[in-house]
């Protein structure tokens, strides 16, 4: 035993480590081995616990090159297949994605061994805290990576309940606890040690059993909703010979749905301009399906106004008596706009937009349909910021989601979306309608539970009933500071307490 561990102080301490982050991913959808999100993280804290410094370091990089590099892969898939870059360039391009990304693991480390040089410290408190505060760093910077979140694995298990209190950050921050513990017990293999784990992870289990609440409540009649798969080929939909196609198509699927409440077709369902196809196409659609007793919901790009070079948004169109319109405000850069276009000029149109470089639109907000209905929009990625989707649960009754994952094929990317969408749908505790073109189009309930499902890659429709609810969660009110606040104070205590004692032992010297 002794030799093991020797060794796993070492290079094959390293390389464990970068199979643990490989493994981590697999706590996620499709996969759903939730204690992968236990286990791995552990792993690594119990090699950065008993490495040298140096190793540890390296030990932190290695577990975030095999988690981002299979977690992420679905980035090649976007650039090589529909960026048009080619295997060679779309492999650099992902290559390099991967290897920033896996500077956030080895910052964790760096963090939880600088703050503190005592190993139980550092795997019960400082090791991590400092991921979960990686995690929220990955939320804003650089406009944000929100991706692979330890607490998405808790959906669907006992810490689910914790979802509406403290989201999916607060969720992360208990299972990196419960691995610190973990790592505790494999480091100090005693009775105590395994008594803390144990009750430990009772302790949050049971917490989040108890506080498994509705935390919302139903209002007014249910509606009747019609969530539209158009399956229409990424390489073919920005063809313009392909437009008359995608509109006969869309058109065909919502007569055969007239009489819902709300149908709902998924993100940029129509690729050219609103003002192009209002008139002509829509408005006249729209006015069956408001005729039939219901609303007609799709996106589209759409100008502020009919001018060549006006602001180009990613658009949700609700076409009411009235429209009104959402503009999606939290955009991907390098896939919905260029950054210093003034610099890379075109070279980098095989990573953007097919049409232009979209425009943020204003802070998400409820978005009214009527005086009795409210929804709380957001478009694709959108639903990675749970803090965006919060704000927009604000006042809203249902939420809904329209995406395009067409853009990443067949690969991890849209079931790691949809649970994603689960998630949003648990911290708000409504109705969560999510149309997409090629899938995974779904309705989930507020728990995150998904109530009905399309297949992928083919031409179809979801039909669901569904309750209007109202009334903030916990989360809905505080975010995520909270859980920030207490990591950053967390870290700067154990910091301040071995800064006093070197310095007290330094003044005894002297």
């Amino acid at each position: 035993m002794t030799a093991l561990k020797s060794h796993l102080q070492g290079k094959l301490g390293v390389l464990l480590a970068g199979v643990a982050g490989a493994c981590l991913p697999l706590s996620f959808a499709p996969f759903d081995w939730s204690l992968t999100a236990l286990v791995a993280p552990a792993i690594l804290f119990y090699i950065a616990a008993s490495a040298s410094f140096k190793r540890a370091l390296q030990a932190g990089y290695a577990f975030g090159l095999g988690m981002f590099g299979l977690g992420a892969s679905w980035v090649f898939v976007s650039i090589n297949e529909y960026g048009g870059a080619g295997p060679v360039l779309s492999g650099l391009v992902t290559a390099g994605f991967v290897a920033l990304l896996a500077l956030f693991p080895l910052a964790a480390v760096w963090l939880g061994r600088w703050v503190v040089s005592s190993p139980r410290l550092q795997l019960l408190a400082a090791l991590p805290a400092a991921w979960v505060l990686f995690e929220w760093v990955r939320t804003w910077l650089f406009t944000g990576f929100p991706w692979l979140y330890l607490g998405y694995a808790g959906l669907g298990t006992p810490l689910s309940g914790w979802s509406p209190v403290i989201g999916v950050l607060g969720v992360s921050a208990l299972i990196a606890w419960l691995a610190g513990l973990l790592a505790y017990l494999l480091l100090q293999p005693r009775k105590l040690s395994l008594v803390a784990f144990l009750g430990g992870a009772t302790a949050v289990i049971a917490v989040g059993l108890v506080i498994d609440r509705s935390w919302s409540e139903v209002v007014g009649e249910p509606l009747e909703v019609a969530l539209l798969q158009g399956n229409h080929p990424q390489d073919l939909k920005w063809d313009p010979a392909y437009r008359q196609t995608i509109r006969q198509s869309y058109a065909q699927m919502t007569a055969e749905h007239l009489g819902a409440d709300l149908i709902i077709w998924p993100e940029t369902a129509l690729p050219e301009l609103y003002e192009h196809v209002a008139e002509g196409f829509l408005k006249p659609l729209a006015e069956q399906v408001r005729d039939a007793g219901g609303t007609l919901l799709l996106g589209i790009p759409r100008r502020d106004r009919q001018a060549e070079g006006e602001p180009l948004h990613n658009s949700v169109a609700v076409l009411g008596e009235e429209p009104t319109f959402y503009a999606k405000h939290h955009l991907v850069p390098y896939g919905e706009y260029v950054p210093f276009r003034d610099i890379f000029g075109r070279s980098l149109d095989f990573l953007g937009a097919p049409m232009a470089d979209y425009e943020r639109g204003p802070v998400p907000a409820a978005v009214p349909l009527d005086s009795e209905l409210k929804l709380g929009i957001t478009i694709c990625y959108e639903a990675a910021y749970p803090q965006a989707v919060a704000r927009g649960a604000h006042g809203a009754d249902v939420l809904v989601n329209v995406s395009n994952d067409a853009w990443f094929g067949d690969s991890l990317a849209p079931h790691q979306h949809l649970q994603k969408a689960r998630q949003r749908a648990a911290e708000s505790r409504r109705w969560m309608l999510r149309s997409t073109n090629t899938g995974i189009t779904a309705v989930i309930n507020p728990y995150g539970e998904i109530v009905e499902q399309a297949p992928q890659f083919d031409q179809t429709s979801v039909v669901a009933q569904v309750d209007k609810r109202s009334g903030p969660t916990p989360y809905m009110v505080i975010g995520d500071w909270p859980v920030v606040i207490a990591v950053l104070v967390l870290l700067a205590a154990i910091a301040l307490r071995t800064r006093k004692r070197h310095w007290l032992e330094q003044g005894k010297q002297d």
